[in-house]
């Protein structure tokens, strides 16, 4: 039964999650409240792993909770369910896109998913804020303003701002430089 909510949850989420990777996270963050496969906390890592690995961020995520779920064939069953949507719209589509390339319906279409799109990743965006800079649930507990702050992801961030945008010499450096470096920081300050 586990195997089918995997690929319902997923099929679901590649069915909806228009613009890419960063798309399926307000998904995932549904999936983590009413399923309990994850923590919020597992959300932020999950991102941490899909964007520091090879592939797109929405497939590595999907074989991530597949897998922490219910091993190897969870994992492949996550993935199936997430990407499946998009085989099955692909191949309905190239047919008939041809037909109406030039059809200005089908452009005002395509205008049209431009905002959700946005939408999806603005949303993603401020998941992936809330979930690495602030601790609400920390704060719920103890009720003191200073524990709803996560003080070391923060002035990581800050560090990563001044790095990236105004220290000349750095701003130039690629970005697995960053990422590495902001892994290493993870595991000396424990993150």
């Amino acid at each position: 039964m586990i195997f089918l909510r995997l690929f319902w949850e997923f099929f679901k989420t590649g069915l909806f999650a228009v613009g890419g990777g960063m798309a399926t996270l307000p998904f995932l963050y549904d999936i983590s409240t009413r399923t309990g496969w994850f923590t919020h906390a597992m959300l932020a890592d999950m991102v941490a792993v899909s964007e520091s690995t090879p592939g797109p961020i929405g497939v590595n995520m999907a074989t991530y909770v597949g897998y922490t779920t219910a091993g190897i064939p969870g994992a492949v069953i996550a993935t199936l369910g997430l990407i499946t949507p998009s085989v099955i719209i692909i191949l309905l589509i190239a047919r008939a896109l041809k037909a109406f390339k030039s059809n200005p319906l089908v452009e005002a279409g395509f205008y049209g998913l431009r905002p959700c799109s946005i939408g999806l990743i603005a949303a993603a965006c401020y998941l992936v804020i809330k979930i690495a800079l602030f601790n609400p649930e920390v704060y719920a507990e103890t009720g003191r303003l200073a524990d709803l702050f996560n003080v070391k992801a923060i002035a990581l961030a800050a560090v990563l701002l001044v790095c990236t945008r105004w220290v000349k010499k750095l701003k130039g450096l690629h970005p697995v430089f960053f990422i590495l470096a902001s892994a290493l920081v993870g595991v000396v300050f424990a993150f």
